[in-house]
């Protein structure tokens, strides 16, 4: 009997396919997204050394504490915002945007545009 494979493995999948096509260098890194089903998690990556520049998520208090809950389109958004000026006080301008196989929309998009209005480039 066919049995259909789990939500989780078809997203990794995907992410493994956007991956393949794009990595982020010194002067462009990757700014790569995941969310769970209670938060949400946003990273500036660069890949040529493996190593994170700026990372930002709800699980943290002083992100926390501004949200009435950690799993909305409008705490996506005020990722978004935090996750762009943190890059930017690190000189960062331009990202490549990696939606981790996520669907761009909803709380996904909402980050990508937030980030995208607060100054970041991709």
């Amino acid at each position: 009997m066919f049995k259909k494979e789990s939500r989780t493995k078809i997203r990794e999948k995907k992410h493994m396919k956007v991956r393949n096509r794009f990595s982020g260098t010194a002067e462009r890194p990757r700014l790569a997204v995941f969310r769970s089903n209670e938060h949400m998690y946003a990273q500036v990556i660069d890949d040529t050394v493996g190593n994170t520049l700026v990372a930002a998520s709800t699980v943290e208090k002083d992100i926390k504490a501004e949200l009435e809950h950690t799993n909305t389109v409008e705490a996506a958004s005020y990722l978004g915002k935090v996750i762009a000026k943190r890059a930017l006080d690190k000189g960062i301008k331009t990202v490549v945007f990696d939606r981790g196989g996520f669907i761009y929309q909803g709380k996904v998009q909402a980050l990508a545009e937030a980030a995208r209005e607060a100054g970041l480039e991709f």
